[in-house]
């Protein structure tokens, strides 16, 4: 089965704990603070590797989770880094944030990486805080916790040349013939249900061909399934547009050349401007006549298209065809991967805060500054709570909070943790 397209969810590791110890040994009195800092959490990061091609591991694995530092220890003993979680995806495979669909990163080349999402940072053990008036910290701050994200993974083949067409116009037979690929090959519609991929060799040059499933009319708005695949045509460099002439399928060759060519317009601009040799296949069943007619209405149009007769079924005219698409690489600069201004995830702003107020009427404090406030307060511990209150009232918190109606009795709320405002504690 082949996939192009998946949504997966993703998140780093979330920070160790810091420690909070003290140092105990026989003879040694009034041991200091000795608590270890929590490691760092695991990054997501995504690679691309060449060896696939296609998303179908995602399929049934949806959840990615990178490992949590593990807390800290004792006698100064930092925990343990969460490992990175890698995750391989096909070259050229493009990611997107699910809710925006910006992009975050195009993985175009073997080997190339990104760091998606960064891992939590570990929390400092209690002897960070030990200072010439505070001697005995009590506390120790909590791991950095980390945002479940949803990612979109789009694969756009990476192919030097793309084979287009009506189904049935033997798209398959012809890369089967000039590449080592071995598509399935029946006489009916859609027997393609993927895009198909082979290297093709001419004298000491290769290039890839990628055999794109049937377009029929409608297909950029998602008629027939062609339209599942036109992504991948927007990496190629040339189009080689494969044509019945013969009439076979008892349609107008012509007519077919038409409609293709406005489904790749109307899909986008790009793609309907690359650049395209017109392949006539089975020429051994087509008439003089039809051949004829055909590039007669070919030439009154505006572009001038390069033709080349062939008869894929039997190798007839394959090399010469080899050559004009050499050719016409040679010509034709490569591909870059897409252009793009990086998505990036970024976590909230550790100087802004947010108040609201909640059914019950609580007020509730919420943003990265108060995240960043409670990973180092203890609230059973004294000195710690009264660093909390002492922070809430010097950064303004507390004056907004009666501004907006506070008053005794009053709830703040702080993540899962629910306080009752008393004046006189302030």
């Amino acid at each position: 089965m082949f996939l192009d397209r998946v949504k997966i969810y993703i998140k780093a590791g979330q920070g160790g704990n810091g420690k909070t110890s003290f140092h105990t040994e026989k003879f040694v009195r009034k041991g200091g603070p000795d608590g270890g800092d929590g490691g760092h959490g695991g990054d997501i990061v995504f690679v691309a590797d060449k060896s696939l091609d296609s998303l179908i591991d995602f399929r049934f694995t949806k959840h990615f989770r990178a490992k949590d530092g593990e807390n800290g220890g004792s006698r100064l003993k930092t925990g343990k880094s969460g490992e990175d979680l890698i995750i391989k995806v096909p070259c050229g495979t493009v990611i997107k944030d699910a809710e925006t669909e910006k992009i975050i990163a195009d993985l175009y080349e073997e080997g190339q990486k990104i760091v998606v999402l960064k891992g939590g940072e570990g929390g400092k053990g209690n002897a960070r805080f030990k200072t010439s008036q505070r001697q005995a910290p009590a506390f120790s701050q909590t791991g950095q916790l980390t945002e479940e994200k949803t990612v979109l993974l789009e694969l756009k083949t990476i192919a030097d040349v793309g084979l287009v067409g009506f189904p049935n116009v033997g798209k398959s037979t012809l890369l089967s013939m000039l590449t080592s690929a071995k598509p399935k090959i029946a006489n009916y519609h859609f027997t393609t249900l993927a895009p198909n991929i082979g290297v093709a060799r001419v004298y000491n040059k290769s290039f890839v061909i990628a055999d794109i499933p049937g377009l029929i009319e409608g297909a950029s708005e998602g008629v027939g399934l062609g339209h599942y695949f036109l992504r991948h045509i927007e990496r190629t460099r040339l189009l080689l547009h494969v044509i019945d002439v013969s009439g076979s399928e008892e349609r107008d060759p012509y007519e077919d050349f038409k409609i293709v060519n406005n489904e790749l317009k109307k899909y986008a601009k790009e793609v309907g401007e690359l650049p395209q040799i017109i392949v006539l296949n089975k020429c051994d069943m087509a008439t003089e006549e039809q051949i004829k007619e055909f590039k007669k209405k070919l030439n009154r149009l505006k572009t001038k298209y390069e033709v080349v007769e062939v008869s894929a079924i039997i190798a007839e005219n394959l090399d010469e065809l080899l050559k004009v698409v050499s050719r016409k690489l040679d010509e034709l600069s490569p591909k870059k991967p897409l252009e793009f201004e990086p998505f990036v995830y970024t976590r909230p702003d550790s100087n802004r805060y947010e108040i609201s107020r909640e059914d019950d009427g609580a007020y509730v404090l919420s943003g990265g500054f108060i995240d960043e406030l409670v990973r180092n307060i203890v609230v059973d511990d004294y000195t710690s709570f009264s660093y909390f209150q002492k922070v809430l009232k010097e950064k303004g918190i507390m004056k907004e909070l009666k501004r907006r109606g506070l008053k005794d009795g009053s709830i703040i709320r702080v993540k899962d943790m629910d306080f009752e405002y008393f004046d006189e504690e302030i």
